[in-house]
């Protein structure tokens, strides 16, 4: 592929964790580990919400929709770090280098706008409990929960735009796991000046933008719940914010580190590890540990199994 009579390079080298020697292998089978345990958690996660009546309820749909997309978020960069950990040659070619880009970038903005719509969910849920079923009817779930893919998608394309109009003439070694935006601008041999303006812009409307408005909303719950006079009321309305609260903390507290600046570092793949890994693979765990609903129809199938195999 050739940009502009100036791009040279044809293909990526991606150096992952090669420093970390002869600890890769051991590195590999942690990561699969967490990676199919990820997968796992969340279509059982979704299967649950799907299909037991009791979870019928819109936080549980917009819960599964969660889940999808963090089964699409992991498998855009997981699958590739593994090859990556085990073989000598880490290539990706061009147009996969920016695929990559292009569907990471999409899937980190739904899964920020996602975040923010179960915020307005639960805000919802805790300041109109009367109405809420009235007006969070199948439809507009079902609107709400598309939004963010549309969202996603455009604050993906245009980074990504905006990157492949940018020369690339060498050297072609991107020190990380997966085709990211700094890595990628530092490798280029033209102004990336408005490149990183545009993912600066983009980062803090994506990101950010989405951020503000679930700050907004807690502080709404926050102040509804205060409310309440007794004590018994406001542990059940703050148990139904406490699982979306701890994903959201995780998830933001490293995207906000890396990508509020527009330098990469040295140490951003480890960042990038804890909420491509890390935080996914705790996700389904939160949610099945700090949900009863959840927490129960697990017991509930497991007592099944157990009665239905047993002699």
């Amino acid at each position: 592929m050739e940009e502009g009579n100036k791009t040279s390079v044809k293909e990526f080298i991606l150096l992952s964790f090669s420093d970390l020697n002869d600890f890769q292998i051991l590195f590999f089978i942690v990561i699969l580990v967490m990676y199919l345990v990820c997968v796992f958690g969340n279509l059982v996660t979704i299967i649950l919400a799907r299909t037991l009546s009791s979870l019928q309820l819109p936080m549980y749909f917009f819960i599964s929709v969660f889940s999808a997309l963090e089964i699409l978020f992991v498998c855009v960069t997981i699958p590739k770090l593994l090859v990556n950990l085990i073989v000598d040659e880490k290539y990706i070619s061009f147009a996969g280098c920016f695929t990559q880009l292009f569907m990471y970038s999409s899937f980190g903005a739904t899964e920020c706008c996602l975040l923010a719509v179960m915020a307005f969910d639960r805000d919802l849920a805790v300041n109109t409990p009367l109405h809420y079923r009235n007006i969070m009817t199948e439809e507009l779930c079902v609107e709400l929960a598309v939004i963010p893919w549309f969202f996603g998608s455009g604050m993906g394309l245009i980074p990504t735009m905006f990157m492949l109009n940018l020369d690339y003439c060498g050297p072609n070694i991107i020190n990380h796991f997966f085709c990211d935006l700094a890595p990628l601008q530092n490798l280029s041999c033209s102004d990336a000046l408005s490149s990183q303006l545009t993912t600066s812009i983009v980062a803090a409307f994506g990101c950010v933008g989405p951020f503000i408005f679930i700050m907004v909303f807690y502080f709404h719950i926050v102040y509804a719940v205060s409310k309440i006079r007794s004590v018994e009321g406001k542990t059940k309305s703050f148990s139904t914010c406490s699982s979306h609260l701890i994903v959201t903390s995780l998830f933001y507290g490293t995207v906000i580190i890396v990508y509020i600046r527009p330098r990469s570092s040295q140490h951003d793949k480890y960042l990038a590890l804890i909420y491509t890994v890390v935080v996914p693979f705790l996700n389904p765990f939160i949610y099945a540990l700090r949900n009863k609903e959840i927490k129960l129809a697990l017991t509930n199938i497991c007592h099944h199994s157990f009665y239905q195999w047993s002699p």
